[in-house]
């Protein structure tokens, strides 16, 4: 549907027209294939909800001018976004790097964990706006199972999974998060219209049926279950060379997908850790599948113990300098 709108779209604007796609998963290069002059044509990734999120994606197809890409990041500015640039890929940068964090909380649910502490625990001790839970269904369950196959077709070896998960269990029972009132919380509207999220025992019978029996984690425990794949992602994103430095991809995390501001973003995060100390953290989860494997890059990172940003030298006090 959408190839067949921009080419028709195509075949009635001047020919030196800018087209841009609001998809959040197709690879522009794909919806290309279609236009006669594919030069013209680029990503536009506006995120939800749109009045309050700052960030929008513009991603360069394969055959994307220079002149395209420079005609829609003025565009984006003066519209009061904060554009950044990435190149094209399948979910491009954010959704890419949200679906291995998406993936890390399937599986520590299949592993006996409750979504409510998990997501207590990411609100409250990591610090986001919204736990894994919550923000599916803020998403929309049926957005994200759609995009979950899409992910695994697009990345087989890391996001292909051979099993029902909790969104697949939702998303068969017709729960679809807010937009319906019921998925892995229930939602009601307050006195101004608001959705406030309620406990629903319903859905743990759902859960049920795709998880081994209940058992607790501490809180190290899901911090890292969770962040581990969606940082070992941006680590990927940026040797692939789909985002330019790692400023820009802690600046798409935060003013994307919400990543806890005084963390920094993903590479802030990691730099305060310690590349090494990340590393010996990440080995001990690698035994759940390719998501907690240490991309090569950071690997070397870590045997220097270097970090990703520039680091500066304390200055020195008043007095300090030597004189001749």
């Amino acid at each position: 549907m959408k190839k067949a709108v921009l080419a028709e779209t195509e075949s009635k604007v001047r020919p030196d027209t800018v087209l841009a796609s609001n998809t959040s998963t197709i690879p522009i290069s794909e919806l290309a294939s279609v236009l006669q002059r594919p030069e013209n044509f680029c990503g536009m990734h506006f995120f939800n909800p749109v009045h309050r999120m700052p960030l929008v994606e513009v991603i360069r197809g394969e055959k994307t001018s220079d002149n395209t890409i420079a005609k829609v990041v003025a565009w984006a500015s003066k519209m009061g976004k904060t554009p950044i640039v990435v190149n094209d890929c399948p979910g491009f940068f954010v959704n890419r790097v949200l679906f291995p964090y998406f993936a890390g909380f399937s599986q520590l649910l299949r592993d006996g964990a409750d979504f409510r502490k998990v997501d207590k625990v990411m609100e409250k001790q990591f610090g986001w706006p919204m736990g894994p839970a919550y923000l599916l269904d803020v998403v929309g369950i049926d957005t994200a199972h759609h995009a979950q196959a899409v992910m695994a077709a697009g990345f087989p070896q890391r996001m292909q999974k051979d099993y029902r998960d909790a969104i697949d269990a939702l998303f068969d029972a017709n729960r679809f998060g807010q937009k319906n009132g019921l998925g892995f919380w229930r939602y009601k509207d307050d006195s101004k219209g608001k959705p406030k999220k309620e406990e629903d025992a319903a859905v743990d019978s759902l859960l049920a049926d795709v998880s081994q029996p209940k058992r607790d984690f501490s809180d190290e425990d899901i911090i890292a279950r969770m962040m581990i794949p969606m940082v070992n992602e941006v680590v990927r994103c940026l040797e692939e060379g789909i985002i330019a430095s790692p400023a820009e991809a802690d600046m798409a995390l935060v003013y994307g997908l919400g990543f806890p501001p005084f963390h920094g973003g993903a590479f802030r995060w990691l730099d305060t850790i310690g590349s090494a100390k990340y590393l010996d953290m990440a080995q001990q989860y690698q035994h759940l599948g390719p998501l907690y494997e240490v991309p090569a890059g950071l690997r070397d990172k870590a045997r220097h113990n270097e970090a990703y940003y520039p680091q500066v030298e304390p200055a020195r006090p008043v007095g300090a300098l030597k004189t001749a």
